[in-house]
């Protein structure tokens, strides 16, 4: 069983950092692959899913909730994800997690832990990505802006969000995704 199979069949219990950074490894081996040269936009959100359909997984479906979202955005219909990858890294934009262990099928504070111990982490990966203060972020999910917006901002990134709450674009949330990633854009193109 190779290493994709074994961690969409593995059910999700926090684990130790072995396993961290397997997982970080497999993740990043996928993504860095698609670090856009010119970056104008790391979009932060949570974490991959336990489902195991990650956004730079390019043997995923166009049709996944995230991704599908992105390209809308882009309005750009892509023929598969690996171009619809390489389109969203050309246009200068980049997808980062704040930990690379799933927690979607957790809540609240065990959840909100899990991300907070492994902030240092999404900091030395945004920092290998550039200068912080060259660094446009935008926040998705509203646990994401809320933990990490002024942390973020008191270590030097652009946080783009400026308090707008970004939802993550599934169940009912696309329209409402676009909209605010539309808003918190429009104040990074033109600032008041």
């Amino acid at each position: 069983m190779n290493l994709k199979s074994k961690l969409r069949l593995e059910k999700f219990v926090p684990f130790g950092l072995k396993t961290y950074i397997i997982r970080k490894k497999y993740y990043l081996s996928l993504k860095n692959k698609y670090v856009p040269e010119n970056l104008k936009i790391v979009f932060v959100l949570e974490s991959p899913p336990a489902s195991g359909k990650y956004f730079y997984d390019k043997n995923g479906s166009v049709g996944e909730p995230l991704f599908s979202a992105m390209m809308k955005l882009l309005k750009f219909e892509p023929q598969d994800k690996r171009e619809g990858l390489k389109h969203f890294a050309e246009s200068g934009y980049f997808l980062d997690d704040a930990t690379y262990e799933p927690v979607n099928q957790l809540r609240g504070q065990i959840r909100e832990n899990i991300i907070l111990k492994n902030y240092p982490n999404l900091v030395a990966d945004l920092r290998k990505l550039g200068v912080p203060e060259q660094i446009n972020v935008i926040l998705v999910k509203a646990n994401i802006c809320r933990l990490l917006e002024p942390r973020l901002f008191s270590d030097g990134f652009n946080v783009q969000n400026q308090g707008v709450i970004v939802p993550f674009p599934s169940n009912g949330w696309q329209n409402k995704f676009r909209i605010a990633v539309q808003e918190v854009m429009s104040n990074y193109l033109h600032p008041k």
